[in-house]
């Protein structure tokens, strides 16, 4: 099967089975990154790092990453639009038969389950992020020094970037703008 072809399935089942919006993708996402080989683990937090600090919705913006990555411009393309796919033909079918959907109790209820699942799912990308982001597993099997396994700049700087966002109440932009100079300085300034 040719890869774009691939890339279509993949996507298309992502953005059929992704409830809960763009960080609901993760999971699939890494599932993907392991049954193909087509990105790794922390490609995918770059893809999350990008993904955050340009326009636009995160899943389609991730989605957009990958497939570029995988199979350049029109990968991109083919993988953005297969994510889509499965919303939009949703959504048709929704808005044609909406007033009946009013108020079901069936749907209702099937909604009351869907919350948790998207919760957990995203509460598990996210320790994915984590994992990939403040731990260093190499380093630590490495030198064997338990200090050796947090990556004390990456922790210090979210937990700094938490206390703010929640006591000022900026603009997201202007934390990833911050973090992204930081994160040079951090790399190339010897900090």
């Amino acid at each position: 099967m040719s890869t774009l072809f691939l890339l279509f399935l993949e996507f298309f089942k992502t953005g059929l089975f992704s409830v809960g919006g763009g960080l609901a993708t993760l999971p699939f996402l890494y599932e993907i990154s392991d049954s193909t080989g087509w990105f790794t683990h922390a490609d995918i937090a770059d893809m999350i790092a990008i993904s955050e600090s340009t326009p636009g919705a995160i899943g389609i913006n991730m989605s957009t990453y990958a497939g570029y990555q995988t199979a350049g411009a029109i990968g991109g393309v083919v993988a953005t639009l297969s994510l889509a796919l499965p919303s939009f033909i949703v959504i048709l079918i929704i808005a044609g038969f909406l007033d009946k959907f009013k108020g079901n109790r069936y749907v209702d209820a099937a909604f009351y389950g869907l919350r948790p699942a998207s919760i957990a799912m995203i509460s598990a990308a996210g320790i994915n992020v984590v994992k990939i982001a403040l731990i260093n597993i190499p380093a630590f099997m490495e030198s064997h020094n338990i200090t050796q396994l947090v990556v004390w700049k990456g922790l210090i700087l979210a937990v700094v970037i938490f206390v703010l966002r929640k006591k000022f109440k900026l603009h997201p932009i202007i934390f990833i703008a911050a973090s992204a100079v930081i994160g040079i300085i951090f790399r190339f300034g010897g900090v």
